[in-house]
């Protein structure tokens, strides 16, 4: 995975908006239904194609195919998985602070529309060979023609399709999480096997609503580095973040209540909100706490739930104070979240103002860039780069 070599790098977190023609396909279907549908792979493949050019347009360096191909970043897997037969049911996750405000987050479920969730019913494993590979291959053609300075693929984590999928197979709920990183180990060394990067997105490591919230997120962490052995960490890049909505978020638990054990996990980058009005301030972190050697971090200096668009300057603001804390080579500049984390007609965030978000994020790196590295020094290191020793 690049460092932040001569400059700041940028990139994101994954989903973007999907076009008309394919949303038509992708809203209020599972997965299984969506990837039955004659046009679905070549709607599919244009799309790709396009979001590609349109990340490096708005000046993105580590780029995606943005989950053309994916109702949701989680349940997507029921096609790649036997064993979710099951109907559709509530997940286990659930916001914490839904007690707090129910009136709220009747309106905001309302709004998200029905996704289906198939129950795990039967044994879980991988049949999903097929499927990965197409996203590789659609990612891989639209990178050789763009050129970025790399491309992640996202993959769903353990713990994460376990709180969304409900079990009514396996004993306990070790077990399911267990069966369930045995299967996804295929997806994620084809991933890294293509020479993409592996984006795991694993907000169920602050999930509020567990009663032993650093043991959870110990347990999925084991399950994590389970499935990723054998995997080179500095392929590897682990996304958390606290809900991805406009809400009040006012029982989330503080990022260093458990970064000590993210921080174990398998991966070079760990991914994380910054932007968020509940968590901007956890930089201070970072002055009181040494990241670990090896470690790069992503902060979020996006919010991906408001059509705010950030002044360059505040993300460049952001930045520097991270980069004076952990070294300018150990931050990229990330987004809170995805864009587009269901597939629906009306996102967040309109899409329009999603690019425009893009290039004041690349506009904020460059500037920060400008203040951590002199004129003289960055040619050297881009040298250095193209030609090393």
């Amino acid at each position: 995975m690049q460092q932040s070599v001569d400059r700041i790098l940028t990139t994101h977190v994954g989903s973007l908006p999907r076009p008309v023609q394919l949303l038509a396909l992708l809203e209020g279907r599972d997965q299984q239904e969506v990837e039955k549908d004659a046009v679905f792979e070549e709607r599919v493949s244009d799309a790709v194609r396009a979001i590609v050019r349109r990340q490096v347009e708005a000046g993105i360096d580590v780029v995606n195919d943005g989950e053309m191909s994916k109702v949701t970043y989680a349940t997507y897997v029921t096609e790649r998985l036997t064993g979710f037969d099951g109907e559709s049911r509530e997940p286990v996750r659930q916001p914490a602070e839904a007690v707090d405000f129910p009136e709220y987050y009747q309106t905001l479920m309302g709004s998200l529309g029905t996704l289906k969730r198939p129950v795990c019913t039967g044994p879980i494993a991988w049949r999903g060979d097929a499927c990965v590979r197409r996203d590789i291959d659609n990612l891989q053609r639209a990178v050789a023609v763009d050129s970025p300075a790399e491309a992640f693929m996202t993959a769903a984590s353990p713990g994460i399709v376990c709180d969304y999928l409900a079990n009514d197979y396996y004993s306990t709920e070790e077990a399911y999480l267990y069966a369930v990183a045995d299967a996804m180990r295929c997806e994620y060394r084809a991933i890294v096997d293509a020479g993409v990067v592996l984006q795991l997105d694993a907000p169920d490591l602050t999930a509020a609503f567990r009663p032993d919230i650093r043991a959870a997120a110990e347990l999925r962490v084991d399950a994590i580095n389970h499935a990723l052995q054998g995997l080179p960490e500095n392929r590897v890049r682990l996304h958390l973040c606290w809900g991805n909505s406009e809400a009040p978020h006012t029982r989330d638990i503080p990022l260093g209540s458990i970064f000590d054990i993210v921080v174990k996990a398998r991966a070079q980058a760990i991914s994380f909100e910054a932007a968020n009005p509940r968590h901007a301030h956890e930089w201070k972190y970072f002055a009181d706490h040494t990241l670990p050697e090896g470690k790069v971090i992503v902060p979020g200096l996006l919010d991906s739930t408001t059509n705010f668009v950030e002044h360059p300057e505040l993300v460049a603001e952001r930045l520097v104070r991270y980069a004076e804390l952990v070294g300018r080579e150990n931050v990229i500049a990330g987004t809170d979240c995805g864009f587009s984390t269901w597939a629906r007609a009306q996102p967040l965030v309109h899409p329009t103002v999603t690019w425009a978000k893009f290039k004041a994020l690349s506009e904020g790196a460059r500037l920060a860039s400008d203040r951590l590295w002199a004129p003289a020094e960055r040619r050297t290191n881009r040298e250095l780069r193209v030609n090393p020793a």
